[in-house]
């Protein structure tokens, strides 16, 4: 059985950081497109960062030089590095684990609220 949890999420300040993990269990994350999505209420998902099994990465505009994702394959668990948040950044954050579309995976989410 495929399961990626989700953790980090909290209530902080404008201005502060977080990292959010996600362990994932039942694949080796080595072989997957890990990605980071966001859903702000009454707001589409989208995508807000990934990281192929080569550590390529790819970052939504508005997030680009305050987040950082990254993996450890040895942990088989990936990160998302997030500072200098803002109001706009609170959202549910969900894991996805991508491989085919018959290979993918996704976490039960965690919160991000930005506020003071």
């Amino acid at each position: 059985q495929v399961q990626l949890v989700e953790s980090g999420g909290s209530l902080v300040q404008p201005g502060g950081s977080l990292r959010l993990s996600c362990a994932a269990s039942g694949i080796s994350i080595n072989t997957y497109i890990m990605t980071w999505y966001r859903r702000a209420p009454g707001k589409q998902r989208e995508l807000v960062a990934s990281i192929t099994s080569g550590g390529s990465t790819n970052y939504l505009n508005s997030v680009r030089g305050r987040f950082t994702i990254s993996r450890d394959n040895a942990m088989n668990t990936v990160y998302l590095q997030m500072n200098s948040l803002k109001p706009e950044d609170s959202a549910v954050y969900y894991c996805c684990a991508m491989r085919s579309l018959a290979s993918t995976y996704w976490g039960q989410g965690t919160q991000v609220t930005i506020s003071s």
